[in-house]
């Protein structure tokens, strides 16, 4: 039995320290659920290479926290096939089913506890309070601070040759008074620029990151090409 209860220590313990790395990495501005993917890449060395990936080994903090996560992971696994194995040597030494229906009883319990959002909730308020108060991290909550999920969100829009806003300036566009702001601009040369001043000229090949309403970006999406001005019938000659 105390095989199976160290088994289900361990678990605990690691989905506990996958979601500390998951909310630490949430707080250096990485979106929850890209966090919460990296964690558990990290903890488990699946080693999954994307372009988030990439922006997250870019990061100083970053790279520092999927490291511990790294170390924690190897440490994690290697405990619980341990205690696997010998809980299993148990089960088959005793006859008595007990310990397999605390084992199953008790991942089953894991399982629904971490898929309660009421327990997600408060767990994420004592680990960002206990990464704030005893650690240097600079927690920043970047969803709350810009109201992500109350229908505003940032996102990407790529331009392409035919598009409305091709050779206009920021100012001559006024995206800001149809309710999106512009935060960046990658060009196509894989520079960026920050806060564009309302000079700067739009081409085609930049990646704009805009910040505002969902269907006001999408909107803004959709309207891929200027509005064509009717043509006035030529007039005859007398």
């Amino acid at each position: 039995m105390l095989a199976i209860l160290s088994l289900l220590l361990v678990l605990t313990m690691s989905m506990v320290v996958v979601r500390i790395g998951a909310v630490a990495l949430r707080l250096t501005g990485m979106p929850d659920a890209s966090a919460r993917f990296q964690a558990r890449s990290a903890f488990t060395g699946a080693g999954f290479t994307t372009t988030e990936s990439e922006q997250a080994v870019d990061h100083p903090l970053r790279r520092k926290i999927i490291s511990l996560l790294m170390v924690a992971g190897n440490v994690g696994i290697t405990a619980a096939s341990s205690t696997l194995i010998l809980s299993v040597i148990g089960l088959e030494e005793e006859v008595e089913p007990m310990r397999l229906v605390v084992l199953i009883c008790g991942v089953i319990l894991l399982l629904v506890l971490t898929s309660s959002k009421l327990v997600d909730r408060l767990l994420c308020g004592v680990i960002s309070w206990g990464l704030s108060r005893y650690t240097s991290l600079e927690t920043r909550d970047f969803s709350n601070l810009l109201h992500l999920g109350d229908d505003y969100h940032v996102a990407e829009l790529a331009l392409e040759a035919e598009d409305w806003l091709v050779g206009k300036t920021i100012q001559q566009a006024q995206l800001a008074r149809e309710g999106a702001l512009v935060l960046g601009v990658k060009t196509a040369d894989g520079s960026y620029q920050g806060l564009p001043s309302k000079d700067f000229l739009f081409a085609a090949g930049q990646t704009l990151t805009l910040y505002g309403k969902a269907n006001t970006i999408e909107e803004l999406d959709c309207r891929c090409t200027l509005p064509t001005e009717p043509t006035k019938p030529a007039k005859e000659g007398i």
